[in-house]
């Protein structure tokens, strides 16, 4: 869920000004506002463009919008933060050094270090830790994790892990971690999702000991593909996650996409083709454009929403996929809802030269009006 992180100079007129545009954006019935409020307000993230649309968007409705949208949990909290900053809501420090707990501060140092011994003692007198969540807002994600969190290093910190770190993690499982179901899942996503974690080569590990203690692979599985970690895609899958349409359309595996696709749902269907374009498998791409999958609605939630399966075709330089998109109807002035910039834009951006004159070109045959 990318978020827009506040300026230092921010202030709350300002973003006043945002929810009422984000009104009048509403109003006239723009895509990309109607994807801003499906990924951050509540009430519509299972919306079509034409229910948001046909839905009064009241002034509250859009500042919880904008609110979210800054990695705040509410209007209030957002405008709690504006009026007295605390270091917990400054995004420009590492995760760590935003802890005002100092008994959890203490903890993630420990891991950190590589303690094993001190952590295991620290635990045993401060038992409250590891069930203990601390609040980091403004971000785009992590905004309330638990210790055993900490052990994926994503969002990266220090860009190491210690060589103990399956150790320090067993640690905190049997210290209690264990018994909360959801930071397990949610660490496995974050295990699932790092490069710093695969890089050390604990990645693989993590997901066997989070697995053994209880973690649903299937909650990996999400956060793993959009972000191309396939190893862990496919350990997952022998610890028994489910291999679905999705996981056909990222890893590539064409000749099982027909039988998932009779099965599978939309939103299924939906993010398939968001991963084909953005891996560039443009036969599943094809297939799934062929069952009637549009190529304008921009990503699900969590595979890259802000943008369309051609801003990540095209940044990506898969050219194939580009051009089957635009052929079968997909739009080149839709713009992200972070830079708002067009495919184009993106491929620029990624030095693609060919996909930008290819786009350009197509963009001028294009009449005004």
């Amino acid at each position: 869920m990318p978020v827009k992180p506040l300026p230092r100079d921010a202030n709350l007129e300002h973003l006043k000004y945002q929810a009422k545009d984000l009104i009048k954006a509403h109003a006239a019935r723009d895509p990309q506002a109607a994807q801003r409020i499906r990924e951050f307000h509540p009430r519509f993230s299972k919306a079509t463009d034409a229910e948001i649309f046909s839905s009064r968007l009241r002034l509250s409705d859009a500042q919880l919008t904008i609110a979210r949208e800054r990695g705040f949990a509410s209007w209030t909290r957002l405008k709690k933060h504006l009026e007295k900053p605390v270091r917990a809501g400054d995004t420009t420090l590492p995760a760590h050094e935003r802890i005002e707990d100092p008994g959890f501060r203490r903890a993630v140092d420990l891991l950190d270090a590589g303690d094993l011994e001190g952590l295991s003692a620290h635990l045993k007198a401060h038992p409250e830790v590891v069930r203990q969540r601390v609040l980091l807002e403004g971000g785009n994600y992590f905004r309330n994790p638990a210790l055993l969190e900490f052990i994926a290093e994503n969002p990266i910190r220090h860009g190491k892990l210690p060589p103990n770190i399956i150790e320090i993690a067993k640690a905190i499982l049997d210290a209690g971690a264990r018994n909360d179901p959801a930071a397990v899942n949610e660490t496995l996503g974050l295990v699932c999702s790092g490069r710093v974690v695969r890089e050390c080569g604990a990645q693989i590990p993590l997901i066997g000991l989070l697995c053994e203690y209880g973690a649903d692979p299937d909650s990996g599985m999400g956060p793993a593909l959009p972000h191309g970690e396939f190893e862990a895609a496919r350990e997952l899958i022998r610890k028994g996650a489910r291999a679905g349409l999705a996981v056909a359309a990222a890893l590539g595996r064409v000749e099982d996409v027909p039988a998932w696709l009779a099965t599978a749902g939309s939103e299924e269907r939906h993010l398939a083709l968001a991963l084909a374009a953005q891996f560039g498998h443009a036969e599943i791409a094809r297939l799934l454009l062929d069952a009637g999958e549009d190529p304008n609605r921009y990503n699900p939630v969590g595979a890259h929403a802000h943008s369309t399966p051609l801003h990540q075709a095209a940044l990506a330089g898969h050219r194939e996929v580009v051009r089957l998109l635009v052929e079968r109807g997909a739009r080149l002035d839709l713009k992200d809802t972070i830079w708002r910039a067009t495919p184009e834009g993106w491929a620029a951006h990624g030095g693609k030269t060919e996909i930008v004159e290819y786009l350009h070109g197509r963009t001028r045959e294009i009449p005004a009006g």
